[in-house]
């Protein structure tokens, strides 16, 4: 990590230990590590950092990443540098450890060094995620990052238009740790949507998600509100225990062949505040999700328009 910064007017008189918390938003830790392990230099020669600053100083930070990553099978990386990286998710591993997945979570599956998700999906979706490698590089990408997500899902049934927005507020349901429910008691939630494709063999449609807000299952709440339910989720979808609904015609074959909630985030756009440039990745629809087309020839069509 390296990072070379000029105090500006409103710099003067102030401490680097206050601008390596306040402008860099560094945790504690990273500032030790900074201070003991790492350099700190003002206008080329060594500084500590009780000393202040005035306009034009030259700041100078450097500290190795501190960690080694592993690339296992199964997951795909499409960036990697000292700062973050960009992998592809399988569905089935949950992000971060948890407790029940303390070993194997996509976070220590990567490294047995500490790594900051600045993007989590749930354990059954599958897509891109964004991870930093230290945590300046985590609040230097919350804040500046830019990220825009996109998502594809397989949905039960034909919507009534080909795009729109569902704007319904989203609450905790009753007695539940996990279950949502739009509620209008809930916080508001916007989701928009567009159908890809419509499926009228196995009346399945392929949409593209995108969140405005970013509330828990909220695609899937929403889906299951608009009377689409994503196949394979067994918490909102026609065949769970709590949202029972046999209006779908072959939804437990589909459920079955799909085996997960089919969930997908398919697209990140991002600035990258290091390198100063805008960076774009898109991961292929998952082959269970594609095979749950009667015509998966005509989905790879159809999904070459948005890749």
């Amino acid at each position: 990590m390296k990072i070379d910064y000029i105090a500006t007017a409103e710099d003067n008189g102030v401490e680097i230990l206050k601008i390596l918390y306040g402008k860099f938003r560094m945790s504690h830790q990273m500032v030790k590590k900074l201070k003991f392990h790492g350099t700190v230099e003002l206008n080329g020669r060594h500084a500590i950092v009780r000393e202040t600053l005035k306009e034009g100083d030259s700041l100078h930070l450097e500290l190795l990443s501190g960690n080694s990553l592993s690339h296992p099978d199964g997951i795909t990386f499409y960036h990697e540098d000292e700062w973050y990286v960009v992998v592809s998710k399988p569905s089935g591993i949950v992000t971060h450890p948890t407790h029940g997945h303390l070993d194997d979570s996509l976070i220590t599956r990567l490294s047995d060094d500490t790594l900051h998700p600045v993007i989590r999906l749930d354990r059954e979706t599958s897509g891109l995620i964004l991870i930093a490698r230290n945590g300046y590089a985590h609040n230097t990408l919350s804040l500046y990052g830019d990220l825009h997500k996109k998502y594809l899902a397989v949905c039960y049934g034909r919507f009534a238009a080909e795009n729109g927005t569902i704007d319904e507020p989203i609450a905790r349901r009753p007695g539940s740790v996990m279950i949502r429910d739009v509620s209008p008691s809930g916080k508001r939630s916007v989701t928009h949507y567009n159908v890809l494709f419509y499926d009228e063999v196995n009346d399945l449609s392929l949409v593209e998600f995108v969140l405005e807000t970013g509330r828990c299952h909220q695609i899937r709440v929403h889906s299951t509100y608009t009377g689409h339910p994503l196949a394979g989720d067994g918490l909102y979808g026609p065949n769970s225990i709590d949202n029972p609904d046999s209006s779908f015609e072959g939804s437990e074959e589909t459920d079955r062949k799909i085996g997960r909630c089919a969930l997908h985030a398919y697209y990140l756009s991002m600035y990258d505040p290091f390198a100063k440039t805008e960076m774009v990745f898109k991961d292929p629809l998952p082959e269970d999700m594609r095979r749950a087309f009667s015509d998966p020839e005509l989905v790879d069509e159809i999904l070459r328009e948005i890749y």
